[in-house]
């Protein structure tokens, strides 16, 4: 069979004016396929020059011209479920940072440059104070970074209109000020000119993103009926969901540097990304918090299963809009609209997302993700919220590591699990072991007996759980 390459799209090479740090699916699904679209629908015009971080030994997309196809599949607006295969052809070519490390540099050198974008995993932005200027390549994404720049500043002579725009979409609070301050450290360690930190401040713009999409990665179980369906071969074909947003914390001229008016993707530029961060960690990932334990004691073993489940499915609607909603900043239409899309993103019908992958560290995911709105409601309310409070007694239930008679598999910190090795033991009622979890202060910082009715009530839905199982304990609610 054919194998997909430049040759079998209409699409030329175009200018480079993109350098991405991160040859991986995600940037793949997500970024240069959002460039693709610009390409297409706007006179944005932009090649991508990928080049690879880490001294790895995987192909390089070189060998399908740089092409590839992103199969976008899930609910869409309307509620329908769609499967969009797209060939990419925003990639010109890979680098290689341990190989062909000149060349990477050289790339500073080019006067159409104007964006830099990278994903190098949440490690990524990192200080070595090892990594040295003559390096070759240094070992952290932020040295090399700091000499492509300095490369830049020097070729240019410091030019104020040849600085970049930077888009790091590392998972982390902050990327963009983080990214900055490490350059910044680099340039002090190496002593570099007094100019160049001055050109970093005045001429680059830093940008903090929050990134969202589900990316799966290649569909390797699929793939021989994905062949024939598309008529070709594709061995960088990524798959992902349809929902997609990237919010990005930077001045409104980016609006007309991306040409948004002209296509409408979802990425917004703002001048707080906080809100959204919020909204993100609230509503999406508490979502998944607080369904794993309900779920997967209740017999269940994936996302979709559990939102075909009328009782958890009308806990998870009722914990949304009456408990975490509420303590959000944002404005309640978008959060409405917001829980929606997530929603839909959990029915996503190609997307097979097992409950006990996301249970992964679940303890310390309540703490950062919920505990804040467990907090506020109490505080705002002078009592504990239902459907928290019973969330919390579901995590306690979990951790004491069984379902139907079979252990549970459990991954976290093992002076938490300690703990609930004690705790298992308990006969009758729980309250006492219950207290003691609650007022795990290393673990959640405050004693949370000391919130209004909440010991009362997560040792009441704890005993009613353990006597009567989760299904029917959902029902008393």
């Amino acid at each position: 069979m054919t194998l997909l390459s430049r040759d079998l799209s209409t699409q030329p090479h175009r200018p480079e004016k993109i350098i991405q740090f991160g040859e991986g699916n995600f940037l793949r699904a997500f970024v240069d396929w959002q460039i693709d679209l610009l390409n297409e629908q706007t006179d944005f015009n932009a090649g991508v020059t990928v080049v690879r971080p880490i001294d790895a030994g995987h192909p390089k997309l070189d060998t399908q011209g740089g092409v590839y196809t992103a199969l976008i599949r899930g609910i869409n607006e309307a509620g329908q479920p769609v499967s969009q295969p797209r060939i990419v052809t925003s990639v010109n070519r890979e680098v290689l940072a341990y190989g062909e490390y000149d060349q990477v540099l050289r790339i500073a050198e080019n006067p159409a440059l104007a964006w830099v974008v990278s994903n190098t995993t949440e490690a990524g932005i990192a200080y070595d104070a090892q990594d040295t200027f003559n390096a070759h390549p240094p070992k952290t994404f932020p040295a090399k970074l700091t000499q492509f720049l300095f490369r830049r500043y020097q070729h240019f002579d410091g030019h104020p209109d040849k600085g970049l725009i930077l888009l790091p979409c590392e998972l982390i609070d902050h990327n963009g000020e983080k990214l900055k301050e490490m350059v910044l450290k680099y340039a002090r360690l190496w002593e570099l000119e007094g100019g160049f930190t001055d050109w970093i401040l005045t001429a680059n713009t830093f940008c903090s993103t929050l990134v969202d999409r589900i990316v799966t990665g290649y569909p390797r179980d699929e793939i021989e009926t994905l062949k024939t369906t598309l008529g070709y071969q594709d061995k960088f074909l990524v798959a992902a969901e349809y929902y997609n947003l990237f919010v990005i914390q930077g001045p409104q001229w980016l609006n007309d540097k991306l040409k948004l008016e002209q296509c409408p993707l979802n990425i917004k530029i703002v001048d707080n990304i906080k809100p959204y961060k919020e909204r993100k960690v609230g509503i999406l990932n508490g979502a998944h918090t607080a369904m794993v334990p309900v779920a997967y004691l209740s017999g269940l073993d994936t996302v979709g299963q559990a939102m075909q489940d009328e009782e958890v499915a009308g806990f998870l609607n009722g914990l949304l809009n009456d408990e975490v909603i509420p303590s959000l900043s944002m404005a309640e239409d978008e959060l409405q609209a917001f829980k929606e899309s997530v929603l839909d993103r959990f029915r996503n019908p190609y997307i097979k997302h097992y409950l006990i992958s996301i249970a992964l560290n679940s303890l310390t995911k309540f703490k950062t993700r919920l505990l804040p709105q467990l907090i506020t409601y109490a505080q705002n309310q002078g009592t504990a919220p239902k459907y928290l409070s019973f969330s919390l007694a579901a995590l306690y239930c979990f951790y004491l590591g069984q379902r139907n008679g079979e252990d549970i598999p459990l991954n976290d910190d093992e002076h938490l699990l300690a703990h609930f090795n004690q705790w298992r033991a308990t006969t009758g009622s729980h309250a006492q072991s219950v207290g003691d979890f609650l007022r795990l202060q290393q673990h959640w910082d405050v004693d949370l007996t000391q919130l209004p009715n909440l010991e009362k009530l997560v040792s009441q839905y704890v005993d009613t759980i353990q006597s009567i199982g989760m299904k029917e304990a959902l029902k008393t609610l």
